[in-house]
């Protein structure tokens, strides 16, 4: 027995473990109570560096403490070499990022450091996340730190994307190289033709070529699909004008955005070319009650409607000096109306369909051996959509419904993907036939959810029966401000349709047997119930 290491029992080292915990904690509280002390005392001194230091350098997620350190810098005795203190800390800071590379507060203060120090090297910077981003490539704090130092460095956009490109081939699960790779494109490869686009068509093509190189190397790994998917245009839509309705019999008039606005007071130019009591911009009212930001505006005043107005446009100046434009389609005297088809995506040119097609034809391919791949499910149906949404519309919606099953965790979200994509079906549709104040009907698409409301304000009525709505689906039909006649039947439940204050409805159908409730809390306009 003897020579040989004792080996502690499983009780013998949790109760040495509790102890070493306990007084850790104890020493935390005592140095924590002193900082706090000297806080108040605001004795901002080498005892106050040192002790923060001490707690830092185990935990440096402390933000006070941080902010300590700052105002002991910033209160240094005259004389004291100003560069040695800066540097100083900025070891301290590196110190502190080898116990957590992704402490949002030591990088924070790094760039406090920097921008207060009587003279930063910046390139010293670059190269530090460049030896950070070697020991973890997918850190994007660093990332985020690199994209800061590398502008005021004055480092090419060249130099980085060729960094860029570097990282993502020796790793392709890197999402911050993809995501900063994008930000890079559109500054070395604009889109002269097109700028809404946001890189021209060839380096598109070349993208396109590399990202299903990175997606095919791994079909189960999302950062590639994520980035094939910017390149498509799948993004957040631009400020844009929607939709225009001015009706001189009812006194109303409806002006509709495709992402909310603070038209009334967030200094927007506003000019109805056949309107002039229109262009008065402060007195719009958002169609939801005390919202400041809306997508939808109403007007109500008497409108006379100039009939020679050509080209009938309504033009709004933003206040960073962009200029939306809507054309009317129809000017009579009783009023105009005009919807703006929105952009589903991007329409592409013969040349990255090719390559598209022949992307869906791998997708393909690989769901024959790997028919259950969510991703390869789901790039699939993207590219069909960018490629021809409508002559693929039903095989997406196949491809939607079995995603339902293999990615069960994420069901809703293919559920509201698949009804948006079937409103923009019905939608262009219905701006293409140009009876732009008659109604829309969106029954039996199994909606979830209803997009592209802003659009419909112009519809005189809506049919939405035979889909899935619940009661929190209601509040976007708010936007339907023309709306006279609307269909709720056959949806998932029965709907509390008292949310709605359309100012005009007279006629709403729904599976329901509060009749006479709903006709007290709905507006005087209300006419007629039919269950």
């Amino acid at each position: 027995m003897h020579g040989r290491l004792k080996v502690r029992t499983s009780a013998e080292e949790a109760a040495r473990k509790k102890l070493e915990q306990q007084q850790k904690v104890k020493m935390f509280r005592a140095a924590m109570g002193r900082i706090l002390e000297k806080k108040t005392a605001q004795e901002h001194d080498a005892e106050m560096m040192e002790l923060t230091a001490k707690l830092l350098s185990s935990n440096p997620d402390i933000a006070t403490l941080w902010n300590l350190r700052r105002l002991c810098i910033l209160a240094r005795p005259e004389g004291e070499d100003s560069s040695a203190v800066f540097d100083k800390d900025l070891g301290f800071t590196e110190m502190c990022l080898m116990v957590n590379p992704k402490s949002y507060c030591a990088w924070h203060h790094r760039c406090w450091i920097l921008e207060n120090a009587p003279k930063a090297d910046w390139q010293k910077e670059v190269d530090l996340c460049t030896k950070y981003l070697k020991l973890d490539e997918r850190n994007f704090h660093c990332w985020d730190y690199r994209r800061y130092v590398v502008e005021k460095a004055g480092v090419t956009p060249e130099k980085e994307f060729a960094f860029c490109t570097e990282k993502i081939e020796k790793n392709f699960s890197n999402y911050s190289s993809w995501h900063y790779r994008s930000k890079l494109l559109p500054l070395l490869y604009p889109n002269v033709e097109d700028p809404s686009r946001p890189i021209s068509e060839e380096k598109l093509k070349e993208e396109l070529e590399l990202v299903l190189t990175a997606a095919f190397t791994d079909p189960n790994d999302s950062s590639a699909w994520f980035y094939q998917r910017w390149l498509l245009g799948y993004a957040q839509p631009e400020l844009d004008l929607a939709a225009c309705r001015i009706d001189a019999k009812q006194n109303l008039a409806v002006l509709s955005f495709s992402k909310p606005i603070n038209l009334s007071t967030g200094g927007y130019k506003l000019t109805v070319s056949c309107c002039d009591n229109c262009n008065e911009a402060s007195k719009w009212m958002p169609a939801t009650d005390g919202n400041t930001l809306d997508t939808t505006w109403t007007l109500r005043s008497a409108f006379g409607i100039k009939q020679d107005s050509n080209p009938g446009m309504v033009s709004i100046v933003t206040p960073d000096t962009k200029e939306l434009t809507l054309q009317l389609q129809t000017i009579q005297a009783e009023g105009a109306v005009g919807v703006k088809k929105p952009k589903f995506g991007y329409e592409f040119g013969s040349a990255i369909v090719d390559v598209l097609k022949a992307q869906l034809a791998s997708c393909l391919e690989l769901l024959e051996y790997e028919p259950d791949s969510k991703w390869t499910l789901l790039t699939a149906a993207l590219l069909m959509k960018a490629i021809d949404r409508r002559g693929y519309h039903e095989t997406i919606r196949q491809h939607l419904t079995k995603l339902e099953t293999v990615d069960a965790l994420r069901k809703g979200y293919y559920l509201d993907l698949a009804s948006k994509w079937a409103i923009e079906n019905r939608l262009e549709q219905w701006i293409e036939a140009g009876k732009l104040s008659e109604g829309i009907d969106l029954s039996g698409l199994q909606l979830s959810v209803v997009h592209y409301t802003p659009y419909l304000a112009t519809a005189d009525a809506i049919n939405l029966s035979g889909n899935r709505l619940v009661n929190r689906n209601l509040g976007v039909l708010r936007d339907l401000v023309f709306c006279r006649r609307l269909n709720l039947t056959n949806n998932a439940e029965e709907l509390d349709t008292t949310v709605l204050k359309l100012p005009l409805v007279e006629e709403i159908i729904y599976n329901g047997n509060e009749q006479q409730q709903l006709a007290k809390e709905l507006p005087t306009k209300v006419e007629s119930l039919v269950l």
